[in-house]
């Protein structure tokens, strides 16, 4: 059963990293009834599978301000996009071949360029083991963008925040380092 969820983990994740790319002119008509419903019930959907996983312990997480230390999904919000990154555990050790040559820090990384409404699907694809902390997320603003982008920045930011609520994820924001 792992390995199946593992399995539609990484094909959900590969097929939301080939539609990132992918923009749609923006649909300005009020969506119907049945689109909110179909909505609601999606992120129902994704909830109930956010909630298998603990709830955070923040005593695991507190301490941690750097990405590379980082083992949860990580945000990185930009203007018009938010970046997932989800670290993959490292693999069972063996006498044989030590898992860290096989599998580097570097390999066991994956991002993806996702729009803010695909993120409750692409959170709820992430398998249990990349969440060592528990059901928490740490975000950031894109340092690369320029200064003139901060205030849609820090909108997207409380956008995230507001979903990632809804969805029960607990957040962790880091200052913007300049």
């Amino acid at each position: 059963m792992n390995r199946f969820r593992l399995l539609l983990a990484a094909v959900v994740l590969a097929a939301l990293g080939a539609a990132a790319g992918c923009h749609s002119p923006a649909n300005t008509a009020k969506p119907t009834p049945q689109q909110v419903q179909a909505e609601r019930t999606e992120q129902a959907s994704d909830r109930v599978l956010l909630d298998q996983i603990p709830p955070p312990a923040k005593s695991r997480y507190m301490a941690i301000h750097t990405r590379s230390d980082w083992q949860n999904p990580l945000l990185i919000i930009s203007k018009k996009t938010v970046t997932l990154r989800v670290m993959y555990p490292p693999p069972p050790q063996s006498n044989f071949l030590p898992g860290h040559i096989l599998q580097p820090t570097s390999a066991r990384k994956r991002e993806l360029e996702l729009r803010l409404g695909d993120l409750p699907e692409a959170l709820a694809s992430v398998p249990e083991s990349s969440w060592p902390y528990g059901r928490v997320v740490a975000i950031e603003e894109n340092p690369a963008e320029g200064p003139n982008n901060r205030v849609q920045i820090r909108r997207n930011v409380e956008a995230t925040i507001a979903m990632l609520n809804n969805l029960g994820v607990v957040v962790y924001e880091w200052p913007y380092a300049k």
